[in-house]
């Protein structure tokens, strides 16, 4: 396992092209993952599936989930480096 999911210690996984980037509020998945008949697709499906297998039990392991959640992310205001 590569991180704990929804434990974010600035961690991410890259499996092919496919990246794992793991947050304390959500994981996101990015990229592209080319699956072919060869022993190193059957390796990556392997991973992800472990991957996955993580954060499904680490959701399920959760008392109470809400019905769903906002995807804003939370940012805070900047100065704008333009203004004088």
């Amino acid at each position: 396992m590569a991180f704990t999911p929804f434990h974010d210690r600035g961690e991410s996984l890259s499996i092919g092209g496919l990246t794992l980037e793991n947050g304390n509020a959500r994981i996101a998945l990015y990229g592209r993952l080319d699956i072919r008949q060869d022993q190193e697709s059957l390796k990556n499906l392997r991973v992800l599936r472990a991957e996955l297998d993580a954060i499904m039990v680490s959701l399920e392991r959760q008392k109470s989930l809400p019905a769903c959640v906002s995807s804003v992310e939370v940012t805070h205001a900047m100065k704008n480096p333009f203004d004088n």
